[in-house]
């Protein structure tokens, strides 16, 4: 299933779209280590993610009165599709780390389009069914969504997590990396740390990523589906150990934070998302008076479609404004109706209008 095809209709649920609503809202913030958040967002209406996991979303905050676009990658899996999250390092002097960090809370709303990138193993599956993911400070956020993803289907993938940080207290999700590798045993993790934190030593591997620390981690590296994520010289490190190892470089993939350093189709895909962000499409409060249930409804879709999206079953047939079944009668409000002849004149001047091919011009009232 792509990331914009819906998910079958017996569910009730739909896959999320920032084409039609691109507003989600923020549902917890979480501690994950020094200076480092995960921001978990739902979906306005009743809707389910669907991405690869290692994708990432552009994200549009206004910070200062001023739109501002940032792409963050995906720490949650698509193994939990209800909600989705990011985790942001707080960034010396970055304004959109320091103002996520400082300000932005639970029940906030932003909005967001994607998902995009091809950093994924669901892209570039291994040959041999083993891979090393080797990720650098907030670099591990892919390598996350992927393990998770694997630990959740309890799938059987030779998985090494070779993970770097300055220090112990630096490290991002430490407790759920081990008690992933601790209870599916095709996944195994290492860490690597510069220095000891204040009152915590490190007794495992120390100093910076090395041919001899890979090693020591994954004697049969030459032979993995590799994933690299991190600051630039890190991952420029990384490259530099696996050709001089006679890697096979077409089994290396890496992720960078750097919009510069992104693959071109990667970088239209940010420049679009932005485009699509800033192009404001109005959304509109669908009330349905009789069962109290209201609906959040875009300019550009129909009040059926919307309210079906929401879990709602509405009488209807055709979907095209021929048949008549979803007649209702609009008690307030303003909509744009292009129906096929299931409605006379009369009618409509009465207060009746077809909710399949009605869009909402304003906040509307309907009385079912």
């Amino acid at each position: 299933m792509d990331a914009t095809s819906p998910a079958p209709a017996a569910t009730g649920f739909y896959a999320w779209n920032p084409e039609e609503d691109d507003v989600l809202i923020c549902r917890a913030v979480r501690e994950e280590a020094e200076d480092v958040k995960s921001f978990i967002f739902a979906p306005r209406s009743q809707r389910r993610f669907a991405y690869q996991p290692g994708q990432f979303l552009t994200f549009e905050f206004e910070i200062g009165g001023e739109p501002v676009h940032r792409c963050y990658t995906i720490s949650s899996a698509p193994s939990r599709p209800d909600t989705v999250s990011i985790t942001v390092k707080r960034v010396p002097g970055g304004p959109v780390s320091n103002w996520l960090h400082d300000h932005f809370r639970p029940g906030q709303m932003l909005k967001a389009a994607g998902p995009m990138g091809d950093f994924s193993w669901s892209r570039h599956p291994s040959r041999t069914g083993r891979y090393l993911l080797i990720s650098g400070g907030s670099g591990v956020t892919p390598m996350m969504s992927m393990a998770r993803t694997a630990y959740d289907l309890a799938e059987i993938r030779d998985t090494i997590f070779l993970h770097a940080a300055r220090s112990p207290r630096d490290i991002v999700f430490a407790d759920e990396i081990a008690m992933m590798a601790r209870r599916n045993r095709s996944i195994r993790a290492a860490h690597i740390v510069e220095a000891d934190s204040p009152l915590q030593a490190w007794h495992g591997f120390r100093g910076r990523i090395s041919r001899a620390s890979i090693e020591a981690v994954a004697p049969d590296f030459l032979t993995r589906e590799i994933f690299v994520c991190g600051p630039s010289p890190f991952m420029a490190a990384v490259r530099a150990i696996l050709k001089e190892a006679g890697f096979d470089m077409a089994r290396h993939h890496e992720e960078s934070f750097n919009f510069d350093e992104l693959a071109p189709r990667e970088q239209a895909e940010v420049e679009e998302a932005a485009a699509s962000l800033e192009s404001e499409v109005k959304t509109w409060r669908i009330e349905f008076a009789k069962t109290k249930r209201v609906v959040e409804c875009p300019e550009t879709m129909t009040i059926l479609e919307a309210a079906r999206r929401a879990g709602m079953r509405l009488p209807s047939s055709c979907s095209k404004g021929l048949c008549g079944t979803c007649k209702s009668r609009k008690l307030s409000g303003e909509v744009e109706m292009r129906h096929q002849g299931g409605i006379r004149q009369r009618e409509v001047d009465a207060g009746m209008m077809l909710i399949c091919c009605s869009r909402p011009r304003s906040d509307v009232t309907v009385e079912r």
